[in-house]
């Protein structure tokens, strides 16, 4: 998964519980082993690039 530029992406989240990073999209067993196998050649369909400025904007209201 490290092909998708999940670092990059707004739905890579923190989890405080597990105490890392993971992917907050709802996905159902076929999605998710679709993506571990690799057989989205764009790469994963769920990645959403993360806008730093609207997380900024939303911290300083």
């Amino acid at each position: 998964m490290s092909t998708s530029g999940c670092e990059y992406c707004s739905n890579y989240v923190y989890d405080e519980e597990l105490d890392s990073y993971s992917c907050g999209v709802d996905m159902d067993e076929d999605d998710y082993e679709r993506l571990l196998a690799g057989r989205h050649a764009e790469g994963c369909p769920f990645f959403a690039a993360g806008d730093e400025y609207q997380v900024v904007k939303h911290q300083a209201i």
